[in-house]
Protein backbone atom coordinates (compact mmCIF):
# COMPACT_ATOMS: atom_id res chain seq x y z
CA UNK A 1 0.00 0.00 0.00
CA UNK A 2 1.23 3.47 -0.81
CA UNK A 3 3.18 5.65 1.99
CA UNK A 4 1.72 8.54 0.81
CA UNK A 5 -1.32 10.12 1.84
CA UNK A 6 -2.68 12.30 -0.96
CA UNK A 7 -5.56 13.93 1.23
CA UNK A 8 -2.20 15.70 2.65
CA UNK A 9 -0.89 17.31 -0.34
CA UNK A 10 -1.78 20.60 -2.30
CA UNK A 11 -4.24 20.34 -4.90
CA UNK A 12 -2.08 22.22 -6.98
CA UNK A 13 1.07 19.65 -5.68
CA UNK A 14 -0.95 16.99 -6.50
CA UNK A 15 -2.02 18.16 -9.94
CA UNK A 16 1.42 18.31 -10.98
CA UNK A 17 2.30 15.46 -9.69
CA UNK A 18 -0.61 13.33 -11.61
CA UNK A 19 0.23 14.96 -15.03
CA UNK A 20 4.21 13.71 -14.65
CA UNK A 21 3.15 10.89 -13.72
CA UNK A 22 1.08 10.27 -16.94
CA UNK A 23 3.94 11.31 -18.92
CA UNK A 24 6.17 8.86 -17.29
CA UNK A 25 3.98 6.30 -17.90
CA UNK A 26 3.78 7.15 -21.71
CA UNK A 27 7.43 6.89 -20.86
CA UNK A 28 7.35 3.28 -19.52
CA UNK A 29 5.40 2.06 -22.81
CA UNK A 30 7.86 3.37 -24.98
CA UNK A 31 10.48 1.66 -22.84
CA UNK A 32 8.82 -1.74 -22.83
CA UNK A 33 8.44 -1.22 -27.27
CA UNK A 34 12.24 -1.51 -27.61
CA UNK A 35 13.59 -4.81 -28.19
CA UNK A 36 16.35 -5.05 -25.96
CA UNK A 37 13.41 -4.95 -22.76
CA UNK A 38 11.20 -7.75 -24.40
CA UNK A 39 10.60 -9.92 -21.31
CA UNK A 40 10.84 -6.94 -18.21
CA UNK A 41 8.04 -6.84 -16.66
CA UNK A 42 7.32 -3.43 -14.45
CA UNK A 43 4.81 -4.73 -12.36
CA UNK A 44 6.93 -7.33 -10.82
CA UNK A 45 9.55 -4.97 -9.98
CA UNK A 46 7.39 -2.01 -8.34
CA UNK A 47 5.32 -4.73 -6.27
CA UNK A 48 8.51 -5.52 -4.85
CA UNK A 49 9.78 -2.12 -4.38
CA UNK A 50 6.19 -1.53 -2.57
CA UNK A 51 6.82 -4.71 -0.44
CA UNK A 52 10.50 -3.47 0.18
CA UNK A 53 9.21 0.38 0.93
CA UNK A 54 6.76 -0.90 3.69
CA UNK A 55 9.53 -3.42 5.23
CA UNK A 56 11.77 -0.38 5.28
CA UNK A 57 8.66 2.17 6.67
CA UNK A 58 7.98 -0.33 9.75
CA UNK A 59 11.77 -0.64 10.51
CA UNK A 60 11.99 3.14 10.95
CA UNK A 61 8.76 3.41 12.83
CA UNK A 62 9.70 1.10 15.36
CA UNK A 63 13.32 2.29 15.09
CA UNK A 64 14.39 -1.55 14.94
CA UNK A 65 16.81 -2.09 12.25
CA UNK A 66 18.87 -0.54 9.33
CA UNK A 67 18.66 0.24 5.26
CA UNK A 68 22.13 -2.44 5.78
CA UNK A 69 19.25 -4.52 6.61
CA UNK A 70 17.78 -4.71 3.28
CA UNK A 71 20.82 -5.46 1.24
CA UNK A 72 20.27 -8.44 -0.97
CA UNK A 73 16.57 -7.09 -0.84
CA UNK A 74 17.12 -6.80 -4.79
CA UNK A 75 20.44 -8.51 -6.38
CA UNK A 76 23.06 -6.06 -8.30
CA UNK A 77 21.59 -7.53 -11.25
CA UNK A 78 17.62 -6.12 -10.22
CA UNK A 79 19.10 -2.85 -9.11
CA UNK A 80 21.13 -2.49 -12.42
CA UNK A 81 17.81 -3.55 -14.68
CA UNK A 82 15.54 -1.09 -12.47
CA UNK A 83 18.10 1.75 -12.72
CA UNK A 84 18.31 1.20 -16.48
CA UNK A 85 14.34 1.30 -16.56
CA UNK A 86 14.24 4.47 -14.25
CA UNK A 87 16.71 6.54 -16.15
CA UNK A 88 15.06 6.37 -19.44
CA UNK A 89 11.61 6.92 -17.90
CA UNK A 90 12.90 10.45 -16.32
CA UNK A 91 14.58 10.91 -19.72
CA UNK A 92 11.56 10.58 -21.97
CA UNK A 93 9.18 12.73 -18.90
CA UNK A 94 12.52 15.27 -19.71
CA UNK A 95 12.29 14.99 -23.15
CA UNK A 96 8.43 15.89 -23.43
CA UNK A 97 8.73 18.59 -20.86
CA UNK A 98 11.82 20.50 -22.94
CA UNK A 99 9.08 20.45 -25.74
CA UNK A 100 6.39 21.78 -23.53
CA UNK A 101 8.85 24.25 -22.45
CA UNK A 102 11.96 24.93 -24.57
CA UNK A 103 14.95 26.11 -23.87
CA UNK A 104 16.25 29.66 -24.44
CA UNK A 105 17.63 29.43 -28.32
CA UNK A 106 20.31 32.06 -27.28
CA UNK A 107 22.20 29.19 -24.21
CA UNK A 108 25.16 27.43 -25.23
CA UNK A 109 25.51 23.99 -24.12
CA UNK A 110 28.72 22.56 -24.63
CA UNK A 111 29.55 18.92 -23.54
CA UNK A 112 33.01 18.33 -22.39
CA UNK A 113 35.74 16.36 -20.88
CA UNK A 114 36.71 17.50 -17.46
CA UNK A 115 39.69 15.58 -16.95
CA UNK A 116 37.77 11.85 -17.70
CA UNK A 117 34.42 13.35 -16.08
CA UNK A 118 31.52 14.49 -18.52
CA UNK A 119 29.89 17.57 -17.76
CA UNK A 120 28.55 19.95 -20.15
CA UNK A 121 28.72 23.91 -20.35
CA UNK A 122 25.84 25.76 -20.12
CA UNK A 123 26.56 29.68 -21.02
CA UNK A 124 23.83 32.19 -21.03
CA UNK A 125 24.18 35.21 -22.67
CA UNK A 126 25.98 38.10 -20.68
CA UNK A 127 27.77 35.17 -18.50
CA UNK A 128 30.82 36.53 -17.08
CA UNK A 129 34.06 34.56 -18.31
CA UNK A 130 35.35 34.23 -15.26
CA UNK A 131 32.89 32.78 -12.55
CA UNK A 132 31.40 29.55 -12.35
CA UNK A 133 28.81 27.68 -11.04
CA UNK A 134 29.47 24.15 -10.51
CA UNK A 135 26.37 22.25 -10.55
CA UNK A 136 26.03 18.39 -9.24
CA UNK A 137 22.57 17.10 -10.08
CA UNK A 138 20.03 15.11 -7.77
CA UNK A 139 18.25 11.69 -8.57
CA UNK A 140 19.45 9.91 -5.46
CA UNK A 141 23.15 9.33 -7.06
CA UNK A 142 21.43 6.65 -9.51
CA UNK A 143 19.58 8.40 -12.10
CA UNK A 144 19.53 11.76 -13.97
CA UNK A 145 22.08 13.76 -15.65
CA UNK A 146 22.86 17.45 -16.53
CA UNK A 147 20.42 17.26 -19.59
CA UNK A 148 17.58 16.32 -16.82
CA UNK A 149 18.42 19.48 -14.54
CA UNK A 150 18.99 21.83 -17.54
CA UNK A 151 16.14 24.22 -16.79
CA UNK A 152 16.93 24.72 -13.33
CA UNK A 153 20.44 25.30 -13.54
CA UNK A 154 19.70 27.77 -16.41
CA UNK A 155 17.37 30.00 -14.73
CA UNK A 156 19.89 30.18 -11.67
CA UNK A 157 22.44 31.16 -14.65
CA UNK A 158 20.31 33.33 -16.12
CA UNK A 159 19.70 35.58 -12.71
CA UNK A 160 23.72 35.54 -12.09
CA UNK A 161 25.03 35.61 -14.87
CA UNK A 162 27.62 33.22 -14.37
CA UNK A 163 28.54 29.91 -16.67
CA UNK A 164 27.59 26.49 -15.42
CA UNK A 165 29.88 23.50 -15.57
CA UNK A 166 27.25 20.79 -14.91
CA UNK A 167 28.88 17.56 -14.04
CA UNK A 168 28.17 14.09 -15.04
CA UNK A 169 29.23 12.23 -12.65
CA UNK A 170 29.42 8.13 -12.49
CA UNK A 171 25.85 7.17 -11.08
CA UNK A 172 25.22 3.86 -8.51
CA UNK A 173 24.81 0.58 -9.21
CA UNK A 174 27.30 0.79 -11.68
CA UNK A 175 29.70 2.99 -9.54
CA UNK A 176 28.99 3.14 -5.87
CA UNK A 177 30.50 5.41 -3.14
CA UNK A 178 33.41 6.69 -3.37
CA UNK A 179 32.72 6.91 -6.84
CA UNK A 180 30.61 10.29 -7.53
CA UNK A 181 32.25 12.12 -4.68
CA UNK A 182 35.43 11.18 -6.81
CA UNK A 183 33.98 12.67 -9.92
CA UNK A 184 32.94 15.80 -8.25
CA UNK A 185 36.10 16.56 -6.61
CA UNK A 186 37.81 15.63 -9.55
CA UNK A 187 35.61 18.58 -11.71
CA UNK A 188 36.56 21.49 -9.10
CA UNK A 189 40.44 20.46 -9.10
CA UNK A 190 39.63 20.79 -12.81
CA UNK A 191 38.38 24.53 -12.83
CA UNK A 192 41.13 25.51 -10.64
CA UNK A 193 43.38 24.17 -13.29
CA UNK A 194 41.76 26.24 -16.28
CA UNK A 195 42.77 28.83 -13.99
CA UNK A 196 39.72 29.77 -12.57
CA UNK A 197 40.12 31.64 -8.99
CA UNK A 198 38.51 29.87 -6.31
CA UNK A 199 37.04 32.82 -4.98
CA UNK A 200 34.94 32.69 -8.40
CA UNK A 201 33.52 29.30 -7.80
CA UNK A 202 29.84 28.31 -6.12
CA UNK A 203 29.38 24.09 -5.79
CA UNK A 204 25.65 23.96 -6.22
CA UNK A 205 23.57 21.14 -6.20
CA UNK A 206 20.02 19.19 -5.36
CA UNK A 207 18.71 16.06 -3.06
CA UNK A 208 22.14 14.08 -3.69
CA UNK A 209 23.49 16.66 -5.15
CA UNK A 210 22.96 18.62 -2.24
CA UNK A 211 24.86 16.17 -0.57
CA UNK A 212 27.85 16.14 -2.94
CA UNK A 213 27.97 19.67 -2.60
CA UNK A 214 28.49 19.42 0.96
CA UNK A 215 31.01 16.28 1.07
CA UNK A 216 33.10 17.79 -1.72
CA UNK A 217 33.81 21.07 0.24
CA UNK A 218 34.17 18.77 3.23
CA UNK A 219 36.74 16.65 0.75
CA UNK A 220 38.39 19.54 -0.27
CA UNK A 221 38.74 21.44 2.85
CA UNK A 222 40.62 17.95 4.53
CA UNK A 223 42.82 17.74 1.25
CA UNK A 224 44.16 21.24 2.41
CA UNK A 225 42.57 22.59 -1.44
CA UNK A 226 41.12 26.18 -0.96
CA UNK A 227 37.49 26.25 -0.71
CA UNK A 228 34.90 28.20 -3.18
CA UNK A 229 33.54 31.61 -2.55
CA UNK A 230 30.11 29.24 -1.02
CA UNK A 231 27.45 26.98 -1.68
CA UNK A 232 23.76 26.52 -2.40
CA UNK A 233 22.19 22.92 -1.31
CA UNK A 234 18.90 22.14 -2.17
CA UNK A 235 17.18 19.14 0.09
CA UNK A 236 20.32 18.20 0.66
CA UNK A 237 20.59 14.16 1.77
CA UNK A 238 22.73 14.76 4.71
CA UNK A 239 21.79 11.32 6.47
CA UNK A 240 22.65 8.07 5.42
CA UNK A 241 22.28 6.23 8.86
CA UNK A 242 18.47 6.60 9.22
CA UNK A 243 18.81 8.51 12.24
CA UNK A 244 16.49 10.97 10.72
CA UNK A 245 13.04 11.78 12.38
CA UNK A 246 11.22 13.96 9.07
CA UNK A 247 12.22 10.80 6.84
CA UNK A 248 9.61 8.70 8.61
CA UNK A 249 7.05 11.50 9.96
CA UNK A 250 7.35 13.13 6.69
CA UNK A 251 6.52 10.19 4.23
CA UNK A 252 3.18 10.86 4.01
CA UNK A 253 3.95 14.43 2.78
CA UNK A 254 6.12 14.26 0.55
CA UNK A 255 5.35 12.91 -3.02
CA UNK A 256 8.21 12.73 -5.04
CA UNK A 257 10.41 10.21 -2.55
CA UNK A 258 7.61 8.27 -0.21
CA UNK A 259 7.06 5.84 -2.59
CA UNK A 260 9.69 5.47 -4.88
CA UNK A 261 11.85 3.06 -3.05
CA UNK A 262 14.40 5.03 -1.75
CA UNK A 263 15.62 1.96 0.12
CA UNK A 264 17.24 0.57 -2.77
CA UNK A 265 18.49 3.54 -4.06
CA UNK A 266 21.09 3.69 -0.86
CA UNK A 267 21.73 0.15 -0.61
CA UNK A 268 23.16 0.94 -4.08
CA UNK A 269 24.80 3.51 -3.00
CA UNK A 270 26.71 2.59 0.12
CA UNK A 271 27.47 -1.10 -1.29
CA UNK A 272 28.86 -1.83 1.82
CA UNK A 273 30.28 1.11 2.75
CA UNK A 274 30.03 2.77 6.32
CA UNK A 275 27.04 5.65 6.70
CA UNK A 276 28.18 7.07 9.32
CA UNK A 277 31.10 7.94 7.12
CA UNK A 278 31.38 12.16 7.19
CA UNK A 279 32.32 11.96 3.39
CA UNK A 280 28.41 9.97 3.19
CA UNK A 281 26.80 11.71 5.95
CA UNK A 282 28.01 15.16 5.95
CA UNK A 283 25.61 15.85 8.95
CA UNK A 284 28.39 13.60 11.56
CA UNK A 285 31.00 15.47 9.47
CA UNK A 286 33.38 18.30 11.36
CA UNK A 287 32.23 21.64 9.51
CA UNK A 288 35.11 23.95 10.56
CA UNK A 289 36.11 25.99 8.16
CA UNK A 290 33.30 25.64 5.13
CA UNK A 291 32.59 28.46 3.28
CA UNK A 292 28.99 30.40 3.48
CA UNK A 293 26.01 27.31 3.05
CA UNK A 294 22.55 28.19 1.36
CA UNK A 295 20.17 25.53 2.01
CA UNK A 296 16.74 25.82 0.64
CA UNK A 297 14.16 22.98 1.75
CA UNK A 298 10.54 22.14 2.36
CA UNK A 299 9.13 21.63 5.62
CA UNK A 300 7.26 18.71 4.79
CA UNK A 301 9.44 16.75 3.12
CA UNK A 302 11.20 13.57 3.87
CA UNK A 303 14.70 15.42 4.28
CA UNK A 304 13.75 18.11 6.28
CA UNK A 305 15.55 17.58 8.88
CA UNK A 306 18.74 16.51 7.10
CA UNK A 307 18.77 20.34 6.38
CA UNK A 308 17.72 22.12 9.92
CA UNK A 309 20.45 19.49 11.98
CA UNK A 310 23.04 20.32 9.27
CA UNK A 311 22.39 23.70 9.57
CA UNK A 312 22.64 23.66 13.01
CA UNK A 313 25.82 21.79 13.19
CA UNK A 314 27.22 24.25 10.42
CA UNK A 315 26.39 27.23 12.64
CA UNK A 316 27.80 25.76 15.66
CA UNK A 317 31.42 25.30 13.77
CA UNK A 318 30.86 29.15 12.82
CA UNK A 319 29.96 28.76 9.20
CA UNK A 320 28.16 31.44 7.87
CA UNK A 321 25.26 29.07 7.34
CA UNK A 322 21.67 30.21 6.05
CA UNK A 323 18.23 28.24 5.89
CA UNK A 324 15.66 28.69 3.80
CA UNK A 325 12.40 27.03 4.37
CA UNK A 326 8.66 26.74 2.48
CA UNK A 327 6.42 24.92 3.77
CA UNK A 328 3.83 22.21 2.35
CA UNK A 329 5.70 21.77 -0.56
CA UNK A 330 7.80 18.96 -1.98
CA UNK A 331 11.18 17.89 -2.51
CA UNK A 332 13.43 20.24 -4.44
CA UNK A 333 10.36 22.28 -5.79
CA UNK A 334 12.39 24.72 -6.92
CA UNK A 335 12.80 22.08 -9.83
CA UNK A 336 10.30 19.89 -10.26
CA UNK A 337 7.61 22.62 -9.74
CA UNK A 338 9.55 25.17 -12.15
CA UNK A 339 6.67 25.83 -14.13
CA UNK A 340 3.59 25.27 -11.51
CA UNK A 341 4.47 26.51 -7.83
CA UNK A 342 4.95 30.00 -7.33
CA UNK A 343 7.20 28.90 -4.47
CA UNK A 344 10.22 27.93 -6.82
CA UNK A 345 10.84 31.15 -8.80
CA UNK A 346 10.60 32.66 -5.27
CA UNK A 347 13.22 29.90 -4.00
CA UNK A 348 15.91 30.49 -7.11
CA UNK A 349 15.55 34.54 -7.05
CA UNK A 350 16.92 33.98 -3.44
CA UNK A 351 19.47 31.77 -4.67
CA UNK A 352 20.78 34.70 -7.35
CA UNK A 353 20.46 36.57 -4.34
CA UNK A 354 22.84 34.39 -2.07
CA UNK A 355 24.96 34.23 -5.11
CA UNK A 356 25.34 37.88 -6.30
CA UNK A 357 26.02 38.74 -2.81
CA UNK A 358 29.02 36.05 -2.31
CA UNK A 359 30.73 38.68 -4.72
CA UNK A 360 29.72 42.26 -3.06
CA UNK A 361 32.54 41.73 -0.67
Amino acid sequence: MPILDRSKIRPDILKNIDESQKIQLKGVLEYLKLEENKGFNPQTYLQKITEGNEKFFRMLSKNEGSVEDLYGFFTDEEMRKLAKFFRYVVNYYIQTQIKIHPLPEDVKIEEIDVDGVPAEWQIVPEATEDKIILYFHGGGMVLMSPKTHRALTIEIAQLTKMRVLSVDYRLAPEHPFPAPLEDCVNAYKWLLSQGIKTENIVIAGDSAGGNLTLTTLIKLRDEGIPLPAGAVALSPGTDYTGNSKSFYENAKTDPILADRGVFWWTTAFLAGADPNNPLISPVLADLTGLPPILIQVSTSEMLYDHSTRFIERAKAAGVGATLQEWKDTIHVFQGFGLYDLPEAKEAINKIGEFVLNLFKN
